[in-house]
């Protein structure tokens, strides 16, 4: 399973998951939700305890991924495969453009 934290701005949202089964959850962290109960990260995932779901991963998290030529650099750089979207997510994404960054989780932050 790989995971990230999401923040936005300074704030830690919540955690992105990869199941091993290969499906994607976002769960809202508790704090976020009592202090920013309506700053969402994405008009799809609202502040809830709901744990979202998905079979690939969430659009809003796809649109922060690089495309065109500086996916290309991305990917021979740190040798991802083009089709791992959260290698990428968790490589490229630290520093993004925007509200949201993505900080990997490591065995070490368990």
């Amino acid at each position: 399973m790989r995971q990230a934290e999401i923040y936005y701005k300074d704030a830690l949202a919540g955690i992105l998951s990869e199941t091993d089964g290969g499906e994607y959850t976002f769960v809202y962290d508790a704090n976020y939700m009592v202090k920013y109960p309506k700053q969402f990260i994405t008009f799809t995932m609202p502040v809830s305890e709901k744990v979202y779901t998905e079979k690939r991963l969430f659009p809003f998290f796809e649109g922060l991924i690089p495309e065109g030529w500086l996916l290309d650099i991305a990917s021979k750089s740190w040798k991802i495969n083009r089709n791992d979207r959260m290698g990428l997510l968790l490589a490229c994404c630290h520093n993004c453009i925007g509200a949201v960054s993505v900080k990997p989780i490591t065995k070490e932050d368990e």
